[in-house]
């Protein structure tokens, strides 16, 4: 497991970063606001609302990460790790109400259009918007992928989700700048409203997403298929120092922290002190490959009674089997 050392960097970075997002968020809602305002554009303006969901989520995010990195206490033994996850589900429900919104603007702008001043300033802050956000969104996802934090990992595709919508806002604002220089006497600002729709349908796929990987921890779901199956190697690697067989694996994750309890079973004659450091052994190993992972590990003696539940797991040959229930009839 990391050192306390390495878990204070840890925590200092996850901080720091989401602090980095809070302040970005916090200029481009700024930006978008006064522009969206000043030319009349609906998409920019959704863009602000949907940069105030982010400014609230990254918020969530730094006050889940600094919740989350608190050691265990006597309220919670396993620690404080699921804040991380529950930041992620409250994520996703403000990012499906922040469509919701943009979606019930945009009809009232189709109902009653409007033209729109001044487009290059939307296109320029939109620009400005995309850069900002892929610099952060990057940041984000190599600290929270690095320290595997629910979390960061959200914010980041929020912020990832934002750059697309706001190339096309970009798009959509440019389509109309060009419609006027070539057709004058066509109008194209029914594209502003048409945009921000699509802006909010992306925003509605990515809060479903995101709202699937959060909860997927909450309700405590096994690690990812291939984790459990290098699990299981890596105890059969053990065979030959004593372990005969495995079972009852049982995985979870909380925020960053993994939970790995299963029961190995070792010849009946091995004494307390041989089986615990054999014990000790496979936790070391598996602990130092997966990163904040506890391990618990119950020893069982290998007495031939071999139930329907421990030959999934069993590591004894036909032969060897046959002997056991043999010696433990006699």
């Amino acid at each position: 497991m990391e050192s306390a050392t390495e878990e204070r960097k840890s925590a200092r970075r996850k901080q720091a970063v989401a602090l980095l997002s809070v302040a970005s968020n916090s200029l481009l809602i700024a930006m978008k606001v006064v522009v969206g305002v000043a030319i009349g554009s609906v998409s920019v303006l959704s863009e602000a609302i949907h940069s105030g969901v982010d400014l609230l989520a990254a918020v969530i995010a730094w006050f889940a990460v600094r919740t989350a990195d608190q050691p265990p206490d006597e309220s919670h033994p396993y620690g404080h790790g699921k804040f991380e996850n529950i930041s992620g589900a409250v994520e996703a429900l403000l990012i499906f109400t922040a469509a919701g919104w943009i979606i019930y603007e945009s009809v009232e702008k189709l109902l009653q259009p409007t033209r729109i001043e001044g487009i290059t300033w939307g296109v320029g802050v939109m620009a400005v918007s995309a850069v900002v956000n892929l610099l952060v969104s990057n940041r984000l996802l190599q600290v929270g992928r690095e320290t595997q934090s629910m979390a960061l990992l959200a914010d980041a595709w929020h912020l990832r989700t934002d750059i697309y919508t706001s190339v096309g806002v970009m798009v959509g604002l440019g389509l109309i700048y060009l419609g006027e220089m070539l057709w004058p006497d066509t109008s194209l600002n029914w594209l502003d409203p048409v945009t921000a729709i699509a802006v909010a349908l992306l925003i509605l796929r990515a809060a479903y997403a995101l709202t699937v990987q959060s909860t997927r921890d909450l309700v405590d779901s096994s690690l990812p298929p291939e984790e459990e199956q290098w699990i299981r190697k890596t105890i059969v690697r053990f065979a030959a120092r004593g372990v005969k067989g495995c079972h009852r694996l049982r995985t979870r994750k909380s925020g960053a922290d993994r939970f790995v309890e299963f029961h190995m079973l070792v010849e009946p004659e091995m004494s307390v002190q041989d089986s615990h450091q054999l014990a000790e052994e496979i936790c070391a190993v598996i602990e130092s490959y997966y990163e904040q992972t506890n391990v618990l590990v119950h020893v069982e003696p290998c007495d031939g009674s071999c139930p329907d539940h421990c030959l999934d797991g069993c590591l004894l040959t036909e032969q060897e089997r046959k002997d056991k229930k043999e010696n433990r009839e006699r």
